[in-house]
């Protein structure tokens, strides 16, 4: 009995040994992913797959002012009227100058409004070229220096004052009746009697229409001949470019 017992335990032992010897099997959670790729151990070792989470976004102050800001484009004014070109003020200018005897608006005629006397500068200068007399750097230098020198006696004389601006919008839009006789010169020859009493009476429109604009913009009453004056000598420089 005893010799049998010793036998049995022996075999015992002896299969332990070989079960504790033998490499651990593992779980098919735990088996390592093909290619070795990085898989966190949380969905190894979780029966089921990793579901994750959906982000929904929220609302904040910076996604309010971007939609505010998106709607405000309706109310955005129109992209002419941003850059200071109104037409309807531009063609009320023109009939201000191409009649003297209008009055004229102060709060529309004391605007820094560039773009009718660009207009016309050029045509002044387009069409000398058609009477083949290329002067557009005498039309430009001549209205800077008669822009300035009007700057400085305006200022002198008027209590309120007058920006750059005011100045070249004045004087160039008075510069329309001076296209006029350009374009006369483009016809026929103005170096005559003829010419010359036309080009005095383009001369004394100009200088009328400008004076009256700056009385009417800066309030000077009573002043419009010591501002003719000067007017008349800018002007007389543009009639001699045309006629000669």
């Amino acid at each position: 009995m005893m010799a049998s017992g010793l036998a049995l335990g022996l075999a015992g032992a002896g299969k332990r040994f070989k079960t504790s010897s033998r490499p651990s099997e593992r779980s098919p959670t735990e088996k390592q992913p093909p290619g070795g790729a990085f898989v966190p151990s949380d969905m190894l070792l979780s029966p089921q797959g990793y579901t994750g989470q959906i982000l929904q976004p929220t609302h904040s102050p910076h996604t309010l002012s971007q939609l505010a800001y998106a709607d405000g484009f309706d109310e955005e004014p129109p992209l002419l009227e941003e850059l200071g070109i109104n037409f309807e003020h531009i063609w009320q200018k023109t009939l201000t100058v191409l009649n003297p005897m209008k009055p004229a608006d102060g709060s529309i005629m004391n605007e820094t409004d560039l773009t009718g006397p660009m207009v016309f500068c050029l045509a002044l200068g387009a069409t000398l070229l058609m009477a083949g007399k290329v002067h557009f750097g005498y039309v430009y230098g001549m209205s800077a220096i008669g822009c300035l020198a009007m700057h400085a006696l305006l200022n002198l004389m008027s209590v309120s004052g007058v920006s750059h601006g005011c100045v070249a919008s004045v004087l160039g839009y008075c510069l329309l009746p001076m296209v006029i006789l350009s374009s006369s010169a483009v016809v026929f020859s103005l170096q005559g009697i003829p010419g010359t009493v036309l080009a005095l009476f383009i001369i004394g429109w100009c200088s009328l229409s400008a004076s009256k604009i700056f009385t009417s913009a800066l309030a000077m009453e009573g002043q419009q001949l010591l501002i003719a004056y000067p007017c008349a000598l800018l002007y007389g420089l543009f009639a001699l470019l045309t006629v000669f």
